[in-house]
């Protein structure tokens, strides 16, 4: 058994705990549409949070799940920094971090 996945567990637990203290967090999801984008992070039909909340969190989670290996590589940080920029820079701060640690512990990296 992998063990980060506790870690990771905790992390994606994290990661959706801060989605919903900024407000990002949705009740209804998007269209079927929206989520079948092709684009990476569905960049042409959802926000970088409804990614997040509607794409990523739900994949990773039936990773853990299913005991299945996780990814190698991960760079969601940097795609944060991008999106956020300077105008949402200060709000996005700790989803900005703790998306950074996710990407430490998908590389193995302490």
């Amino acid at each position: 058994m992998d063990p980060r996945l506790v870690t990771v567990a905790e992390q994606l637990l994290l990661i959706e705990r801060e989605l919903r203290v900024q407000g990002w967090w949705e009740m209804q999801p998007p269209s079927a549409e929206a989520l079948a984008s092709q684009e990476p992070f569905c960049v042409d039909t959802l926000a970088f949070e409804q990614w997040l909340q509607w794409i990523f969190l739900p994949r990773m989670k039936q990773l853990l799940e299913a005991g299945a290996a996780l990814p190698s590589v991960s760079g969601i940080q940097p795609m944060a920094e991008q999106v956020y920029g300077v105008g949402q820079a200060e709000k996005a701060r700790g989803l900005i971090r703790l998306l950074g640690e996710f990407d430490r512990l998908i590389v193995g990296a302490t």
